[in-house]
């Protein structure tokens, strides 16, 4: 930051300068300065806004508009002279103006505050965003969904409890994490939709007294509409609490999905195989191979919880309107947006490079009498009520531990003993490949309806 420290945009009310440190402790120019192509982006329409109610001259509109280009030229080559002394990126960009023009760039504040402004550059750096998290989940997607595709077939164990369950397909327990991030890109789409008002015009709190058409400044700017309120307009920070909350969601569905990988890559699960490029070693065990990116996707995850946590804390006391409690908001959803992210472009190529271990998979899926509810109903379809059914299973279970064999180990003899329902082909009910081709309904596990939930993923993973 250089420059010689100019007069504070509000010295006529003040004898006395600002305190350097009481200066440095409000500044937000540290963080905010990353605003820059909304501000000038919001500058650039509020000039034409001006010139349209006759507010500026068309002289001074254009001066102001080649002003702002080499602003914007200064900014995007890093030749930009910051100054943190004028508190903010908006107070930098003004002055900058002012440096180049003379003084009609002071007239591109007539009727804006910085309360709208900075109102406005939020809800357009949160728009891009937003475009950019959904389609980096997209891509999140298509990885899961190719995995899905090249493992359609391909049996492993189910868990409830962390404890093995019942066989599902590899396909459908991938394709639980892509339906879940749908729901998040859609939360995404529907946070982008409320945040799409224009607040500019609302000035400080009560609304500007320049002649502009607020609806026309707000179409000018990819607006749906401009904000109903004033007030509101200026102290809303719903839009930002909504991005932060739909970002701590994701960051649980993706945090759950790396602590799976975890589990998977040890050798207690050994069901996948941790590529070196996303891998890491040990300082001082050779033979060690640590899943850090997984890690690390699940640790982050603190982070955004936090930002929301964060945001929620400053907002939750403040009386209307504007106060600058509300500066502590940007670092919040700034690193929010900046972790997920960063998360979601290094989980999409770790998903594509996973090597799954297909055959020990389909061994695993019929261990531990994971086909027991099958055969509970091989005896239902025969007429015995489930309850009684699962009662003469979970003996048949107990037989099997005590013997060491498996299910369909058992002498037919000893399990007619326990219900004279079972006949020679009980077996065949009770084989992996049974279990799954019994759950052929609308959302589970069968390979039928897998192969129908692949077309409704990749149509999803298509959509917009």
């Amino acid at each position: 930051m250089t420059g010689p420290a100019p007069k504070s945009p509000w010295g006529g009310r003040f004898s006395e300068p600002t305190d350097t440190s009481a200066r440095a402790f409000t500044a937000s120019l540290p963080f905010d300065h990353r605003l820059w192509p909304h501000d000038i982006r919001g500058s650039e329409a509020w000039a034409r806004a001006l010139a349209k109610g006759g507010v500026l001259a068309e002289a001074e509109l254009d001066a102001i508009l080649r002003g702002l280009a080499e602003v914007r030229a200064e900014l995007e080559t890093g030749a930009f002279p910051y100054r943190i002394e004028l508190e903010d990126i908006h107070m930098n960009i003004e002055r900058r103006l002012i440096e180049k023009i003379g003084a009609v760039g002071g007239k591109l504040h007539t009727g804006r505050s910085r309360n709208d402004q900075i109102a406005l550059d939020m809800r357009l750096w949160l728009r891009a965003e937003i475009d950019a998290i959904r389609l980096a989940l997209r891509d999140v997607q298509a990885a899961l969904l190719e995995q899905a595709e090249r493992h359609r077939t391909s049996p492993m164990p189910g868990y409830t409890h962390l404890q093995r369950a019942q066989p599902v397909l590899l396909a459908h327990h991938l394709l639980a994490y892509v339906f879940m991030l749908a729901r998040d890109r859609e939360r995404f789409a529907d946070a982008r939709r409320r945040l799409n008002m224009c607040p500019l015009g609302a000035a400080a709190l009560a609304g500007t007294t320049v002649p502009i058409d607020r609806h026309a400044l707000a179409q000018a700017l990819g607006f749906h509409a401009a904000t109903p309120n004033s007030m509101d307009a200026v102290s809303d920070r719903d839009f930002a609490l909504e991005f932060c909350a739909a970002a701590a969601i994701t960051a649980t569905h993706l945090s759950r999905l790396a602590e799976e990988l975890v589990l998977w890559a040890s050798a207690e699960f050994g069901f996948v195989e941790l590529p070196d490029a996303y891998a890491t070693g040990s300082s001082i065990m050779p033979q060690k191979k640590n899943p850090d990116v997984a890690e690390l996707i699940r640790g982050k995850t603190g982070r955004v919880y936090g930002d929301l946590v964060r945001l929620l804390t400053v907002m939750k006391g403040l009386p209307l309107a504007y106060h600058s409690d509300m500066q502590e908001d940007k670092e919040a959803f700034f690193d929010a947006a900046d972790t997920l992210r960063g998360t979601l472009g290094i989980l999409a190529p770790f998903l594509r490079a996973l090597r799954f271990r297909a055959d020990h998979l389909r061994t695993l899926a019929g261990e531990s009498f994971s086909t027991a509810t099958d055969l509970a109903g091989y005896l239902v379809e025969r007429g015995l009520p489930f309850r009684e059914a699962h009662e003469v299973v979970g003996q048949a279970v107990r037989l099997a531990l005590d013997r060491g064999a498996r299910l369909e180990d058992l002498p037919l003899a000893d399990l007619q003993a326990l219900s004279p329902l079972f006949g020679p082909d009980f077996r065949e009910a009770i084989s992996v490949d049974a279990s799954l081709a019994a759950r052929n309904v609308y959302g589970g596990t069968a390979p039928e309806a897998v192969a129908r939930a692949l077309t409704e993923a990749r149509a999803l993973v298509e959509a917009p």
